[in-house]
C-alpha cells in the first residue's frame, strides 16, 4: 500500500513539474492586480457606462442604449479571440511597424504557461479586450436614440477593425508612433481621442435628433447617471492603476493622479457651472469628473500630484467651454457629449502629458536629451495622425453602412421610441 502511494505520488509529481518550474516565473502580485484591474475596467462599461449613457437620453430609448452597450461588450470579445488581439500584439514581421500579425488568432499557442512580462498571456489578453469593449462603447453616446440597432452593430465591428486595432498597434503593440516616442499610458489617444474623434463624425453623419436644438431633450434619470458615473470613477482605477501591470509604487501613484484628476475636474466644472448659471447641477459635476478622468489617462502613468492637480483643472475648464461650443454654437447633436468630453479631453491630456512628465515637474521624467518642446511636438504628431485616421475610415464605414443598410431611424420611429421599435420592449411600465 506504501509502494502504491508513493507510486502515485512520484508519477504526480513529475506530471507537474513542467508546470510547477514555468509558475515560477509569474508574479502572483502583479497577476492578481491585473486580474482585479480587468474586472474594474469591463465594470466600466457595464454596468458604469451603460447606467451613465442609459440615464442622460429619454426614457423611451433606455433599453436600446443598455442594449448597445451590452452587445458591443459580446460582440468585440469575439473579435479580440478571432483575430483582434493578434493583430494588435504579435510580431507582424516586415510590416511589424504598421500592424500585426496573425500568428495568434484565436489565441493560437496561448496556455496557461503562457507569459506577458511576468504576468500570464491570458491575464495580458483579458486586460486588453476590456480597452478594446470600452472604446467603441464610448461612441454609441453620439448616436443615441437615432441609429439602426443593426448599423451600429456592423460599425462597431468594422470600426474596431479598421480604427481601433491600426491605432493601438501604433502606440502599444510595437508600432512605429511608440519608436518616436509618443507617450500615452492608458488610452488618452487609442481610446479617447480616438473615440472622441469618431463620435463627432457619426454626430455629423447622421445629423440631429428630431426637434434638436429647439426641443429640450433632459436626461430621463439623473439617479441612474450619478449611478453610473460613480461606476466609472471606480473602474477607472483598473483602467490607469492597472496599466502598469505590476502591484508595486507606480501603480500607487498612478490611482493617486487619476483620483485627483477627477476630483479636481468635478470641482472645476461645477464652479464655472455655478458661476455663468446661478446653480451648481448634478449633471456638471458627474460630467466634469469624466472630463478629469479622461484628460488625466494618457498622462497618468507618467505625471505627480502637482501635474495631475494642473491637468484637471485644465479638463474642467476646457471640456466645459467645448460642450457649449459644440452644442450651442455649431448646433452638432454629438447626444451625450462625447466629442467634447473625451475627444478634446483625450488631445488636451495628451499634450499636457509632455509637460508634466518631465522630472523638474514631479513627473516620472521624459526620455534622455528630449525636451518638453520636443515631447510636445511627438504627441503632436500622435494626435494628429489619430485625428486623421479615426476621422477619415469613420467616416467611409458609416457612408458605406449608410448605402447599405441605413444608418438612421424612420422619423416616426425616432418619436416613438429606439426601446419599441427596435426591441418591443419599454424600460418602464407605465410607457
Amino acid at each position: 500500500m506504501t509502494f502504491k502511494n508513493n507510486y502515485k505520488s512520484l508519477i504526480t509529481g513529475l506530471f507537474f513539474v513542467p508546470q510547477l518550474a514555468c509558475a515560477e516565473g509569474i508574479n502572483q502580485a502583479n497577476t492578481v492586480w491585473v486580474l482585479t484591474s480587468t474586472a474594474l475596467v469591463l465594470f466600466m462599461t457595464i454596468p458604469g457606462l451603460s447606467l451613465f449613457y442609459a440615464g442622460l437620453v429619454r426614457s423611451k430609448n433606455v433599453l436600446s442604449v443598455l442594449m448597445q452597450c451590452f452587445a458591443i461588450t459580446c460582440l468585440v470579445s469575439i473579435l479580440w479571440l478571432a483575430g483582434a488581439y493578434s493583430f494588435v500584439f504579435s510580431n507582424g514581421g516586415d510590416l511589424q511597424k504598421i500592424i500585426g500579425g496573425i500568428s495568434k488568432m484565436f489565441v493560437a499557442g496561448m496556455d496557461t504557461q503562457s507569459m506577458t512580462g511576468d504576468i500570464p498571456e491570458t491575464v495580458f489578453f483579458m486586460f486588453q479586450m476590456t480597452f478594446a469593449i470600452i472604446t467603441p462603447a464610448l461612441i454609441v453616446g453620439a448616436f443615441a436614440e437615432r441609429m439602426k440597432f443593426s448599423a451600429m452593430l456592423w460599425f462597431s465591428a468594422l470600426w474596431l477593425l479598421v480604427v481601433y486595432v491600426p491605432i493601438c498597434h501604433w502606440m502599444w503593440g510595437g508600432g512605429w508612433l511608440a519608436d518616436l516616442g509618443a507617450m500615452d499610458f492608458a488610452g488618452g489617444i487609442v481610446i479617447h481621442v480616438n473615440a472622441g474623434i469618431a463620435a463627432l463624425v457619426a454626430a455629423l453623419v447622421l445629423g440631429n435628433r428630431k426637434g434638436f436644438p429647439n426641443t429640450a431633450m433632459p436626461p430621463h434619470n439623473m439617479t441612474m447617471v450619478v449611478t453610473g458615473a460613480g461606476m466609472l470613477w471606480v473602474g477607472w482605477y483598473g483602467f490607469n492603476a492597472g496599466s502598469t501591470l505590476t502591484a508595486d509604487g507606480h501603480a500607487g501613484m498612478t490611482m493617486l493622479v487619476t483620483h485627483i484628476g477627477a476630483a479636481v475636474g468635478s470641482l472645476t466644472w461645477m464652479t464655472i457651472e455655478w458661476q455663468r448659471f446661478g446653480k451648481p447641477s448634478v449633471l456638471g459635476i458627474v460630467t466634469g469628473m469624466v472630463a478629469g478622468l479622461g484628460t488625466i489617462t494618457p498622462a497618468s502613468g507618467f505625471v505627480g500630484p502637482f501635474g495631475a492637480l494642473v491637468i484637471g483643472i485644465t479638463a474642467g475648464v476646457v471640456c466645459f467651454y467645448a460642450t457649449q461650443y459644440v452644442k450651442r454654437t455649431l448646433k452638432i447633436d454629438d447626444s451625450l457629449d462625447v466629442f467634447p468630453v473625451h475627444g478634446v479631453g483625450g488631445i488636451t491630456g495628451s499634450l499636457l502629458t509632455g509637460v508634466f512628465a518631465a522630472s523638474n515637474l514631479g513627473g516620472m521624467g521624459l526620455k534622455d536629451g528630449v525636451s518638453i518642446w520636443q515631447q510636445i511636438g511627438v504627441q503632436a504628431l500622435a494626435i494628429i495622425v489619430t485625428i486623421i485616421w479615426s476621422a477619415l475610415f469613420s467616416y467611409l464605414i458609416l457612408k458605406m453602412l449608410d448605402a447599405w443598410l441605413g444608418l438612421r431611424v424612420t422619423a416616426d420611429e425616432e418619436v416613438q421610441g429606439l426601446d419599441t421599435v427596435l426591441h418591443e420592449e419599454t424600460g418602464y411600465l407605465d410607457l
